[in-house]
Order: structure tokens, then C-alpha cells, then sequence
């Protein structure tokens, strides 16, 4: 069945009140956060996919988001890079529909369009928006999780979640008129962005999975796996032992911190702004980690 530019399995199974969990490549995945915490609701619950964009290359540039070769029994085959909306059906309602959303190049109001139409389709009541990104935060505190809500259920959610007000300005995606135009089709709407240590930069961040899993098992009771936890320990303990050899991030380090606790005590979450010595600092450290540093691997935080 052709809903808008998805094509879906016919007919569609009825659902239970369905919350649609949402993460979007690239852009506000930062160590993969987002897209580690629905593998695990997937793998959790089990999955059945619903609906994939038909012609991807419509809305997607394949030589920025590369298919990928593989082989499968002997035989070649390819990946090609889509969104694709899987349903997860737990024993109580309401039901879960993850959407692995992939940015589109191109074309972008008409995916907006289709996502919708196909929210509508299928009943759902509450679109909630996740990922990370890097801050200058220091990763020896809590992470801090900012975000925002259209609907007073969902805004009472955010509020007991501790999740504070954004007060980012800057670069966005148009994706984010899903969350603004859900509410005018009777959808609430949520986003939550767990906030990553600039300085650490990982390609699967547990400290940040463990983070928003804390989120998702405090609104639909997803259990923390005790091995992210773990994997989490490890890799803090790494970042520690770095930070001890690097005689310029220790001296970071507490002016980072103190940030830190003044955003905390700041009611609206407002920023502490750093010295522009500081901050650009940290920028060259993160660049120089990019390429060689000791933060660089998958393990490494």
C-alpha cells in the first residue's frame, strides 16, 4: 500500500494507542545514542516493519549516504540507505513505532508531508523525538538532558523526566516541523537530547544509551541492559585515565565543571558562557581527537 512516498504493508494491523519513537541520522545522533536505544527496544520487544520510503533516491543522495555491499548466503547483495517505521508490540498499551529516520537531502516538505499522512494513518498519539548531541559538559557529571513539548501530557512528562528547557539557537534540521506540526493534527509532541561531552567523541556512546534508556524505561518500562551499564563504567574510566595524561584538559576540566553546576542551579537553563580561550580549547581538542585521539574508538569512552 502507497501512503505519500512510504510504501507499507496492506492492510495496516490496528494499534493500541501507538507512541511513535523517533531518531534521526545524522544530524542529532551524536555516538550513535538514538539509534543504539530503538536497536534495543527492537530487540527487546521484537519488530515487524510496517513501512520503508519507496524510492529513497527521491529524497536521498547516494553518494553522501553510501549503499553498502554485502553478502548474504554466497550472494551478493546491497543496503541501500531509507527510513524505515518498524511497530513494536509489547503486552500493555500503548504500542511502540519506531522511526529510524534518515535526513533527506532533497525534496524535504514532501517527506515532512508523508510523515505525517502516515501519523495520521496510523492513530498515533504521541510523537516523541530523541537523540544527542555534543556540549561543552563535562563527563564526570550526570549527562543533562534539554528538550521540550506541545501537549500537556507530554508536558508533564518532560517536567518529571527533569528534562530542561533547550536554549539552543543555531543550524537545525526542517525534520523538526514534524514535532511543531504533530500537535495541529491532535499529536503530542516531545524531544529530548542528551547532551554529550564535546571533548569525548565515540561511535557508540554508552554513557549516553544508558542515559536516554533511563528516559524510555521511566515512560514505557524498557528495561537498562546491566552490560550498557557496565560498558558505560568502562569507558568513563578510559576518558579518566586520558583526561590524567592530558595536562591541558585537566586544567579544562574544572572550568567545565563549574559551567556545569551553574547551568544546574539555573531554573530556565540558561548557559554559563566559557572564555573564547577556553572554548576554543576544547574545539582544538576535539578536532585533534577526530583524527588521532585518545577518545577516537568505538570502546574508548
Amino acid at each position: 500500500m502507497r501512503l505519500g512516498a512510504f510504501e507499507c504493508v496492506e492492510p495496516l494491523p490496528a494499534l493500541r494507542s501507538p507512541h511513535a519513537l523517533v531518531m534521526l541520522r545524522p544530524w542529532i545522533d551524536a555516538g550513535s545514542v538514538g539509534a543504539l536505544a530503538l536497536l534495543e527496544i527492537e530487540q527487546h520487544f521484537g519488530v515487524t516493519e510496517l513501512c520503508r520510503v519507496a524510492r529513497p533516491g527521491s529524497f536521498y543522495d547516494f553518494t553522501r549516504y553510501r549503499p553498502t555491499a554485502y553478502f548474504r548466503e554466497g550472494q551478493r547483495e546491497l543496503s541501500v540507505p531509507n527510513t524505515v517505521i518498524n511497530l513494536v508490540r509489547r503486552e500493555q498499551p500503548p504500542d511502540l513505532v519506531t522511526i529510524k529516520m534518515l535526513e533527506p537531502h532533497m525534496f524535504a516538505e514532501v517527506f515532512i508531508d508523508s510523515v505525517l499522512a502516515l501519523l495520521g494513518k496510523l492513530g498515533i498519539v504521541r510523537y516523541f523525538w530523541m537523540g544527542s548531541m555534543y556540549d561543552m559538559v563535562p563527563h564526570t557529571r550526570p549527562l543533562l538532558v534539554s528538550g521540550g513539548a506541545y501537549g500537556s501530557v507530554a508536558r508533564e512528562d518532560v517536567r518529571r523526566l527533569d528534562v530542561r528547557p533547550t536554549s539552543y539557537q543555531g543550524p537545525s534540521t526542517l525534520t523538526f516541523q514534524i514535532v511543531q506540526r504533530a500537535p495541529l493534527m491532535g499529536i503530542d509532541s516531545m524531544w529530548c537530547v542528551v547532551h554529550l561531552p564535546q571533548y569525548v567523541q565515540v561511535e557508540e556512546d554508552y554513557v549516553g544509551k544508558v542515559r536516554l534508556m533511563e528516559i524510555l524505561n521511566t515512560l514505557y518500562g524498557v528495561p537498562i541492559d546491566a552490560d550498557d551499564v557496565e560498558r558505560a563504567r568502562e569507558q568513563t574510566a578510559t576518558v579518566d585515565a586520558a583526561v590524567a595524561e592530558d595536562p591541558q584538559l585537566t586544567a579544562a576540566l574544572p572550568h567545565i565543571e563549574a559551567r556545569y553546576e551553574a547551568q544546574v542551579e539555573r531554573a530556565e537553563g540558561a548557559t554559563t558562557p566559557l572564555s573564547p580561550e577556553l572554548e576554543r580549547l576544547l574545539h582544538e581538542l576535539a578536532d585533534d581527537e577526530d583524527e588521532q585521539g585518545p577518545f577516537s574508538g568505538p570502546q574508548s569512552r
